[in-house]
């Protein structure tokens, strides 16, 4: 994760000059370029691809666009998740849309998935806080590396996936560990995954295969 230039810029003014060709976020004024690696990228690509499988079986309305921003209302910030589920029910009243590929409401976010980097304190910390704020269902925090703070992942710093879930306007969090089943997810009860599964990035773990 790389900041650009120095000057506060305006969110209209990020949309404008953001380039096709690679990822940014908007961090309160701030340029922000996201350098992902490759593990990151397989574990990202793992999670989008059995997620899809999971709401087309579902027969939800929902879609994960790669590029679409989220928008906080009252910030000049715009985050780019690794997974975003994208309920288009409510795309008709989403007014940024169409122009920029931005969501602004969390009713048109049930779920958003971010694999932990180097930045993990923008996964546990200000995206947290806003995501929560926003009102978006269920947040998932990936953390292959196990890389996150003792106050987040436990004195016992192992590779953890939080699953946080809205409860009364506040997000309650669940962790799951190696062979774990994630099945506590509220987006996707039925879900058929090991914690194992996804850092590694297959299915060929599972113990009936």
């Amino acid at each position: 994760m790389v900041q650009l230039l120095q000057k506060l810029i305006t969110f209209d003014e990020f949309t404008e000059w953001l380039p096709e060709s690679r990822r940014y976020e908007l961090h309160e004024g701030k340029i922000i370029e996201m350098q992902p690696t490759g593990k990151h990228e397989d574990i990202t690509g793992f999670l989008i691809q059995e997620l899809t499988l999971e709401y087309m079986r579902m027969k939800l309305p929902y879609r994960i666009p790669q590029k679409a921003l989220i928008k906080l209302k009252d910030k000049e910030t715009g985050y780019n998740p690794d997974v975003l589920i994208m309920d288009r029910q409510n795309l008709i009243n989403e007014p940024l849309w169409n122009d920029k590929s931005t969501l602004i409401h969390g009713e048109s976010i049930p779920l958003v998935v971010e694999v932990v980097s180097t930045n993990w304190r923008d996964d546990y910390g200000y995206k947290l806080i806003d995501y929560e704020a926003m009102g978006i269902r269920e947040y998932w925090i990936v953390d292959y590396l196990g890389i996150g703070g003792v106050r987040f992942i436990g004195n016992t710093k192992q590779p953890t996936i939080s699953i946080y879930q809205l409860l009364n306007g506040e997000y309650q969090v669940q962790q799951f560990r190696g062979k774990d089943l994630i099945n506590k997810s509220l987006i996707f009860p039925e879900l058929n995954l090991t914690v194992e599964q996804i850092f590694q990035g297959q299915r060929s773990l599972m113990n009936n295969e």
